[in-house]
């Protein structure tokens, strides 16, 4: 075990254990190294009172299922009781890649200019008339939309577009191109955003965003 040693690492703390799991090295390696320390050369820590486990995994991307292996091998074992499990990499439960991507921009695109932004972005500003935004991804303007705006230009038609105010020259959703805006049908001043339904391109209330997609981070109720 000369050489996998390092492979989980244990340090006392104040509040119990912290175990630092190498994120270098195949998971089940890790595994067969944390239950023989746990078998062997690290007994002792399996008797006396309670002792709560921090478990650290450093960059290791991982399940759901390998979290519950680590929680299962060490639960199981004497008197340890895991408190958390940390990742230094944000959430991968994600079905779209996209959403680890999001951009925030600020200031005015004035005519003539063009802003292009692989993921999705939120811009802090406004989009005047002929000045242009394209996106992979989706579009959140959090000021008025009197321009072009391009989400989903990679060819995602489950891409949107959104805007507090929203009336611009032209909006696109991958091949899609929307009606004028006079024929929408809606003239309040509430936050507006743009989809494809059935290959056709429609506007809706911010507040029904959570309907059509309840798993998108900036869905609300």
């Amino acid at each position: 075990m000369a050489e996998t040693k390092h492979l989980v690492t244990i340090k006392g703390v104040k509040d119990g254990l912290i175990f630092v799991i190498d994120d270098s090295c195949p998971f089940a390696e890790v595994l067969q190294e944390l239950e023989h320390k746990l078998d062997n050369t690290h007994r002792n820590i399996l008797t006396g009172p309670v002792v709560h486990v921090h478990i650290k995994l450093g960059k290791r991307t991982s399940s759901e299922a390998d979290k519950e292996a680590i929680k299962d091998i060490i639960g199981r074992k004497g008197n340890l009781l895991v408190q958390s499990i940390e990742s230094d990499v944000a959430s991968q439960a994600s079905a779209d890649p996209l959403l680890d991507r999001i951009t925030v921009r600020k200031g005015i695109i004035r005519s003539g200019q063009t802003v292009s932004h692989d993921g999705h972005l939120l811009f802090l500003g406004d989009i005047n008339p002929g000045g242009a935004v394209l996106c992979t991804g989706d579009i959140f303007v959090l000021g008025a939309l009197r321009g072009m705006a391009h989400a989903g230009y990679s060819g995602n038609d489950r891409s949107l577009i959104a805007a507090s105010y929203m009336r611009p020259t032209q909006l696109r959703i991958a091949d899609v191109i929307s009606r004028p805006p006079d024929e929408w049908g809606i003239e309040d001043a509430t936050m507006e955003f743009a989809y494809i339904r059935d290959g056709n391109m429609e506007i809706d209330k911010i507040n029904q965003l959570h309907r059509l997609r309840p798993d998108h981070p900036f869905g609300g109720t």
